[in-house]
């Protein structure tokens, strides 16, 4: 599938697989700002254009675990009709002071672009039984 990317930034990275059957593209950082929300604000230097019929979500990258970051929204969703640059905020856990945060040039997240249904809801008065019910959280007794 190919889809098209525009770099925003000359240092911008063209995202790629590390490995082969690797689900998520490597997106590095061409920038670091802040927010008056006291989050870090990384931009990758990216454009793209996401299909229609398709999602592009920014996940954190497993190595996050090494910093004091974490994503706040947890997963972005990157529309298709969005056309401005890919961005990741964090918050620091424990603030910024010396916190250990990504750099300009270190891979900072991951885009995974999958297709979507269109759903258009059905209101009705009964929904099918299922084994599970209305059981919520902590039902499996797991």
């Amino acid at each position: 599938m190919e889809v098209k990317i525009k770099k925003l930034h000359p240092n911008a990275v063209i995202p790629a697989y590390a490995k082969p059957g690797d689900a998520g593209l490597d997106l590095v950082a061409t920038s670091i700002d802040d927010d008056v929300y006291g989050n870090i604000v990384y931009g990758t230097g990216l454009a793209v254009e996401i299909p229609e019929g398709y999602v592009g979500l920014l996940y954190p990258r497993s190595s996050n675990s090494k910093t004091d970051l974490y994503l706040t929204n947890h997963v972005g969703v990157v529309d298709s009709g969005y056309r401005g640059e890919l961005m990741f905020k964090f918050r620091p856990v424990n603030g910024i002071e010396d916190a250990y945060i990504y750099a300009v040039g270190d891979r900072i997240g991951q885009l995974i672009i999958m297709p979507y249904p269109w759903i258009t809801f059905v209101e009705t008065d009964e929904l099918s039984d299922s084994d599970r019910g209305e059981g919520g959280f902590g039902s499996t007794g797991k």
